[in-house]
């Protein structure tokens, strides 16, 4: 294939995902907050972590799903403006119904993220929960968009699935739109400058997730 092609051929896949992802929030929507709590670790100790590294003005989350981290973000910083993208119509109506009347400084945005959001008004900080590993194809171009959305200097913080020595639960959760490679990581690494990462087992070490919290290089 020449160059042409592959382009056109990633972008079908990418566009296939988008689509499978809209399809299963469809499903997973209302039953996300009553469900992910069992599973997702380290969302708000992500959160806890950036509050002593940055005051950020304005924070960008990309996969905000139902709006929980927003509120713990708004808690932890109540005069930041913050914008939440989504991919699903049915998660941000969670979200729009969980925040309203408590939240008037958050937007909620929906969308694919494969393209900067707004480079020429960049944020100070750009969150990933539990996100990235279900941008398959497509999560390198996410975190490139990200670098460009971000301040010099400005933060990235992640937290997602790790790897598993389990080939079999990899598998489920690849059915579950899942990557669990340990892929994220390393790439994380050579886009910034790494403030503090670190990697844990979930459910006698089944498979493990990690945090990052990053700095934009050039600042």
């Amino acid at each position: 294939m020449n160059g042409s092609t592959d382009t056109v051929v990633d972008l079908s896949r990418r566009a296939d995902n988008a689509a499978a992802l809209a399809d299963y929030y469809r499903w997973h929507a209302r039953l996300y907050d009553a469900t992910r709590w069992s599973f997702l670790f380290g969302r708000s100790a992500l959160i806890r972590a950036i509050t002593g590294r940055c005051q950020p003005a304005s924070i960008l989350e990309i996969g905000c799903g139902t709006g929980s981290n927003l509120l713990r973000l708004r808690r932890r910083f109540p005069d930041a403006a913050i914008t939440g993208l989504d991919l699903s119509t049915d998660m941000l109506v969670q979200a729009r119904r969980k925040l309203d009347r408590r939240s008037a400084r958050i937007t909620l945005r929906q969308g694919r993220y494969d393209q900067p959001l707004q480079p020429d008004q960049p944020f100070d900080l750009i969150v990933f929960s539990y996100c990235l590993s279900m941008i398959d194809p497509g999560w390198q171009q996410a975190l490139d968009a990200a670098l460009s959305d971000l301040q010099p200097g400005g933060l990235l913080a992640v937290v997602d699935f790790h790897d598993t020595r389990f080939s079999g639960f990899r598998r489920w959760m690849g059915f579950n739109h899942v990557r669990m490679d340990g892929h994220l990581l390393p790439s994380l690494n050579e886009r910034c400058e790494a403030l503090t990462q670190n990697v844990r087992p979930a459910y006698g070490n089944v498979w493990r997730y990690f945090s990052f919290i990053g700095c934009k290089r050039g600042g």
